[in-house]
């Protein structure tokens, strides 16, 4: 999906227009969460959502919350809904066999770094992860979603742009409420910037502050040279910001929609397009995942990892996770 444009402008009239219809969107997601008994399935259970439709920056949290667990030795899997696949699930993720058509671009990321099941029925996948081995699961968005219960649940939220224009998709970008999500959150993670005052808003419960960094060899390539950037994520001016900052000249800027499956013709043009430019192709992980092999060798890819303000404000937030979903009660 394209974010629109007005999301994250002061409300107008396309806005105003809509906002019947996110309250309706917003009255249905209340009914479905208090309506429903969240199960536990024996291992912590850690949630990575947001309250905006796409472009917070979930998945390299996940990605870094994996990390974490697994530098304590907990045997972690990853769960994911596998947005942009085909494949309902549950279903372990192979890199080597699976495609983004699959099981979605953000499952391919997460099974290079744990082992990774895409389900749309999240309490199935985490039975399925717990089958397996799991002694812990990092789930990948989910967050509205109440039949599994959650140890932690971090609300990550880009610190450029916060909750947008503060209304329901499709008035705005937000999921739900801004109160009623925080309410049930244990901590708030703000990337980048805090230039909406979302501390203020995080009403007590643990402040998270992140920035997302450039790998620095991938980013050593691209300074001082054009570049010829594409991508489809929630908010591809983040990506192409993340460039200038590094030190890339941007010959040409080209969003998709978050998700975007490339097609042969697509890439090549765009490659065709940098030639004549005498710019690098260059795009994030993400995108290169949906990019078959021949393609994704032409492109330079930048990718993205979390550095935390306060590790160990977050290592007492797994900590405490472990503790409360682990039956015997005893943290990694």
């Amino acid at each position: 999906m394209k974010t629109p444009a007005f999301w994250y402008r002061p409300p107008g009239f396309a806005s105003t227009l809509l906002a019947p219809l996110g309250a309706l969107y917003g009255l249905a997601g209340r009914r479905r969460i208090a309506g429903t008994v969240p199960r536990e399935v024996g291992v912590p259970v850690v949630c990575v959502g947001n309250l905006v439709a796409g472009g917070a920056g979930k998945t390299p949290v996940g990605l870094a919350l994996i990390a974490a667990l697994q530098a304590r030795g907990v045997a972690v899997h990853a769960l994911t809904r596998g947005h942009g696949g085909r494949e309902a699930g549950p279903l372990a993720v192979d890199p080597g066999r699976h495609a983004a058509a699959d099981v979605g671009d953000e499952a391919l990321l997460l099974a290079g770094a744990a082992p990774c099941w895409v389900a749309r029925d999240r309490l199935a996948g985490a039975e399925r992860a717990v089958a397996a081995g799991a002694g812990a699961i990092v789930m990948d968005d989910g967050f509205q979603n109440p039949a599994l219960h959650k140890d932690l649940s971090l609300i990550v939220a880009d610190g450029a742009v916060g909750f947008g224009n503060g209304r329901l998709v499709p008035a705005g970008p937000l999921r739900e409420r801004v109160a009623d999500g925080l309410a049930r959150a244990d901590a708030l993670v703000v990337l980048g910037e805090d230039r909406h005052g979302l501390a203020a808003l995080a009403g007590g419960r643990p402040l998270l502050a992140a920035r997302l960094e450039p790998d620095p060899e991938a980013a050593a390539r691209l300074v001082g040279r054009d570049v010829l950037a594409f991508a489809g994520i929630g908010r591809p001016e983040k990506f192409f910001a993340t460039l200038e900052a590094l030190g890339a000249r941007i010959a040409e800027r080209v969003p998709f929609a978050d998700h975007h499956p490339y097609r042969p013709a697509e890439v090549a043009a765009l490659i065709d397009r940098a030639a004549a430019l005498g710019a690098v192709p260059v795009t994030t992980a993400k995108d290169a995942v949906r990019l078959s092999p021949e393609w994704r060798a032409k492109v330079a890819v930048l990718p993205v990892s979390v550095r935390w303000a306060d590790e160990g404000a977050l290592a007492a937030l797994l900590t405490h996770a472990l503790l409360k979903g682990s039956p015997d009660g005893q943290a990694a």
